[in-house]
């Protein structure tokens, strides 16, 4: 109401950063009640809205990847840090994808204590997100009133940019020949023509939902919160496989966890018993200091050592791009890390030679975790 009535007769005069942690503790307190509520994110409405812009189909969204991302303490500081990515990408229209950008630079703020500032000043040693440097590169078209500069040099780093329409700069696409080579990779099953689509667009995240798909079948039947949490002890599971078959699956008891950070789960299927180890991942990830997956701690980066190249921000190592004993330029890619769809290209700080290679390809990294030790 506040905001509705600012530059009118009825101007409450009220400041609304003295409104916002009013609404802050609303927002806690409601959670209180969420047995009793929906399932969504928001509970009500919000006048901060105005401040972040954050659109409403992306606000869930964002609140899941900072939980996931164990930034959820810190959410009112990625809304306000929301408001400062969107002016310094240049106030853009945010729908899909161009959302995500602002997003993704959003978290990276809050992740790495920036603000616009301190980001424009460091943009040229910082590793944005991957999604943050296709935009300036022009991957995902125009924004109206321009790339704001000097952000955008900073950001490429000497990379070229279009300022046509991202579209023009790709060569021509055979999708016969695409449907071929996804049926010859992935043989064992049907690729239908949203198949094709899918990894003409996104070719990266298709393969991964294949390779998922392989080890662990099609999960598309199992419930929403059981797929995402697992059952209760004593809870039963209905799947319906196909037209006039059903799976009937009840959790009967969880074991203790083994020396391997195993757990037997025991169950029935269909009135069978049946059991089956599965991993504990809060067990593994205790005892690996927080890496999930890893029964060690890490090396961590020095911040002041610029031989000294850490993650910024967590997440597992999907890509590295160099070898022991290269030498590499100023801004070269060094890895690629990704986390929550959002993905962040490490590069050199300096011209150089890698002496030491510390993470590798399937490794789960928090933030300032050390990855390449360079000379």
């Amino acid at each position: 109401m506040c905001f509705s009535l600012q530059g009118t007769p009825h101007d409450t005069g009220l400041k609304m950063s003295q409104l916002y942690p009013i609404n802050n503790y609303w927002e806690q307190a409601r959670t209180l009640y969420a047995p009793f509520e929906c399932t969504t994110t928001m509970k009500a409405g919000s006048s901060d809205v105005y401040e972040h812009e954050i659109p409403g189909g992306q606000y869930t969204n964002l609140h899941f990847q900072a939980y996931s991302l164990g930034l959820a303490h810190q959410w009112p500081s990625i809304k306000k840090a929301y408001a400062q990515a969107n002016r310094l990408l240049g106030d853009i229209v945010k729908v899909t994808p161009s959302s995500k950008v602002v997003g993704d630079l959003a978290q990276f703020m809050v992740q790495n204590n920036l603000d616009e500032e301190s980001l424009l000043e460091k943009a040229e040693e910082l590793n944005f997100p991957s999604s943050v440097v296709e935009y300036f590169e022009g991957l995902i078209g125009q924004p109206p009133g321009g790339f704001p500069e000097p952000l955008r040099t900073k950001v490429l780093k000497g990379k070229p940019s279009t300022n046509g329409r991202a579209g023009e700069s790709l060569p021509p696409l055979d999708f016969h020949k695409l449907k071929r080579e996804l049926i010859e990779k992935h043989g064992k099953y049907h690729i239908s023509e949203l198949d094709v689509l899918s990894a003409a667009q996104y070719p990266k995240v298709f393969d991964e939902y294949m390779d998922f798909k392989r080890l662990y079948g099609n999960v598309s039947s199992l419930p929403t919160r059981n797929y995402l949490t697992g059952p209760e002890v004593g809870e039963e599971i209905k799947a319906d496989i196909e037209p006039g078959k059903s799976l009937h699956i009840m959790l009967k008891a969880v074991g203790a966890p083994n020396a391997d950070h195993k757990r037997e789960m025991f169950f029935e299927l269909n009135g069978q018993p049946r059991s089956v180890f599965v991993e504990d991942k809060k067990a593994t990830a205790k005892e690996g200091a927080g890496h999930a997956g890893s029964s060690k701690s890490r090396e961590r980066a020095d911040p002041s050592n610029k031989k000294l190249v850490g993650a910024p921000m967590p997440g597992s190592i999907v890509g590295v791009k160099v070898k022991d004993g290269q030498e590499v330029k100023k801004g070269q890619p060094l890895l690629v890390l990704s986390a929550m769809k959002m993905e962040t290209v490490v590069a050199a700080p300096a011209d150089g030679k890698v002496k030491r290679i510390i993470a590798k390809q399937g490794d789960s990294m928090t933030a300032g975790d050390l990855l390449v030790e360079m000379e």
